[in-house]
């Protein structure tokens, strides 16, 4: 249990926080009839009665959609809107690697249509 502690970075004695007008927009609503709640409180975390709703949660450029469930709660509404985009990795020598590997996948194709195509004259 004393390991527990130390992984905690707030205080239990405060409790989880929760952006107060974000919780005002939670107030008499219900999951399927709220829409999307647009919200800029990416460090917010996700409290029970939460689940259901869909945030659109921002993410310095557009809002990013996510449909709160069960197993979110006690994470914050940021960890799901990423902030910055994903291109990959490598240059030059990727963009080869990639081009020869769909060269293969196309002649693998080819090559299983290729049996089926005759199996299907022979008959």
């Amino acid at each position: 249990m004393r390991g527990l502690y130390i992984l905690m970075s707030r205080s239990l004695k405060k409790g989880p926080f929760v952006d107060v007008k974000l919780m005002k927009k939670l107030v008499d609503k219900k999951p399927a009839t709220a829409g999307v709640i647009k919200t800029w409180a990416r460090r917010s975390q996700i409290a029970p009665e939460m689940v259901g709703f869909t945030f659109g949660v921002y993410n310095g450029q557009k809002f990013i959609d996510v449909l709160v469930s069960e197993e979110m709660v006690g994470h914050r509404l940021g960890e799901f809107s990423a902030t910055k985009k994903f291109t990959r990795h490598g240059g030059k020598m990727q963009k080869e690697l990639e081009q020869k590997r769909q060269e293969s996948e196309i002649a693998s194709a080819k090559a299983a249509s290729a049996p089926a195509a005759k199996a299907g004259a022979k008959k």
